[in-house]
């Protein structure tokens, strides 16, 4: 859809004011922990992709999601379980020592991707709090109205593209619905809570999903950990909630302690209110991810987690080489056998990305083919207090137990595309963003919702919304086309 691109890119700086005030006025944004705001960028031109590509990423997405999730279980059933649950914070580690044989399902995961010659890479599995569902939506809805009433696409025809378009807001309340009924048949939550912490970075994000889940017939409410009690129902000021929708970092508890919801999540399933998604730091740790990879060059792994072959060609069809980091032998990514994977890393540093196991936020990974720029230098210094070039960072990454360590991914090549960036007042910035590809899936429920995606970008090659960035919208090749032709007829 060249076509609608250069029209685009053409048009943009007369819509581009109202596109980037009201994806910010639905909440596009990133919340200071003071409680303001700052706006997370939007483009003027989007990803347009084929609806059947979108299901086909986001059914890849479920094979992956449903591997790691078994991998995760066949570890902690495994003699060397601790190396898994010493990567865990104090709290996460409790949670899922108590909780990982009975947490079987997941309402939301989400896929991060770098897609290289059109082939999407998986480069890590997020279960915890798997957000950008409603950053997605804003992002598209918001697009296609703006974009389609600029081109005077008929006002009352503007619904039915929008659905055309797909929800991830409405593809997670149908999932939470079907995890619902999965723990409690025959029966209907009449009351839904999403609880965060006060001022959470992505707050604007659930209040966003909180009127969709409204406009979809639910009684909903965010909630916080400090407001939640009840002896035997999850109750805020007297109200009971019967389905509860985890937007919280277990480790969160930690620096603002809550007894009462930490022995909440500490019954999987949920007694007083189902909860989803449980507790799953450990099916996020990119240690477990690294041993899908694994898997393929060791079939006992694969085995002993009970792997299908679709899972299996899942994994060898989009994940990278990827292993746990640290000094010995395995196999390299040609299929060789490393006599040790920590020289061989610093000795072909434009090969490699290292990234901290258990972290968030992109903040201790990593780029080999970086080394010696002011990002690397940066990144580097804030993690070990110095500088160190990439021999040293190898040495010291390997020997680091914090956060469970480093895994070592080979480097997916996804080149920068050219975007227009719509700063927050109106400019249109024609942009180099290295783009990445989100996919949603469910685990253990009866039926996958229809997932869609989400993608972001940055000037970086790491990239972090919160940290930095911003958000392309996603539509179908169809939208695409239904608004080219809305344009041609003026």
């Amino acid at each position: 859809m060249q076509e609608l691109i250069d029209v685009l890119r053409h048009q943009a700086r007369h819509f581009a004011p109202e596109l980037a005030q009201l994806a910010y006025k639905r909440g596009l944004a990133v919340t200071q922990a003071d409680g303001t705001t700052r706006p997370i960028p939007i483009t003027a031109t989007p990803v347009i992709l084929d609806a059947a590509e979108i299901r086909r990423r986001a059914e890849l997405s479920a094979h992956l999601a449903s591997a790691t999730v078994k991998m995760a279980r066949a570890w902690l059933a495994a003699p060397d379980a601790e190396f898994l649950l010493a990567s865990l914070s104090p709290l996460e580690r409790a949670l899922a020592e108590r909780t990982w044989p009975q947490a079987v399902r997941l309402a939301t995961t989400r896929v991060d991707y770098f897609v290289s010659g059109g082939k999407p890479w998986a480069l890590e599995v997020n279960a915890t709090i798997p957000a950008m569902q409603g950053y997605s939506d804003i992002a598209a809805r918001t697009f296609i109205e703006v974009v389609a009433r600029h081109f005077r696409y008929p006002e009352k025809a503007l619904p039915s593209l929008l659905t055309l378009n797909g929800s991830n807001a409405l593809a997670l309340y149908r999932s939470l619905l079907d995890g619902y009924a999965a723990e409690r048949p025959g029966r209907f939550p009449d009351t839904v809570a999403l609880l965060c912490r006060r001022n959470d970075a992505q707050i604007s994000e659930l209040r966003w999903l909180c009127e969709r889940f409204r406009e979809f017939g639910a009684d909903a409410d965010i909630v916080h950990p400090d407001e939640v009690s009840g002896d035997t129902a999850f109750e805020v000021r007297g109200k009971k909630y019967d389905l509860v929708y985890r937007h919280l970092f277990v480790r969160r508890l930690e620096q603002q302690p809550s007894p009462w919801v930490e022995d909440f999540l500490a019954t999987v399933p949920g007694k007083k209110a189902v909860f989803l998604n449980p507790p799953a730091s450990q099916v996020e740790v990119k240690s477990t991810f690294a041993r899908l990879s694994q898997a393929l060059a060791e079939p006992e792994l694969a085995e002993a987690a009970g792997l299908t072959p679709v899972e299996l060609e899942a994994i060898r069809a989009s994940v990278p080489w990827t292993r746990l980091f640290r000094a010995g032998p395995t196999t390299g990514p040609d299929g060789t056998t490393l006599d040790d994977v920590v020289a061989e890393v610093a000795r072909t540093p434009a090969r490699f990305v290292l990234k901290r196991a258990w972290d968030y936020g992109g903040k201790a990974v990593f780029l080999g083919r970086s080394a010696g720029t002011v990002p690397y230098t940066e990144r580097v210094t804030a993690a070990y207090g110095q500088p160190l070039g990439w021999p040293e960072l190898c040495a010291r990454a390997a020997s680091d137990p914090t956060g469970g360590g480093f895994v070592v991914q080979e480097i997916v090549d996804s080149p920068p595309e050219d975007h227009l960036l719509v700063e927050p007042h109106g400019t249109v910035l024609p942009t180099s963003f290295f783009v990445d590809y989100s996919a949603y899936a469910s685990v253990g429920l009866a039926k996958q919702p229809a997932w869609g995606g989400v993608c972001r970008g940055s000037m970086a090659e790491i990239v972090n919304i919160v940290g930095g960035g911003g958000v392309l919208p996603l539509i179908t090749t169809e939208v695409a086309s239904k608004l080219l032709l809305a344009w041609k007829a003026i």
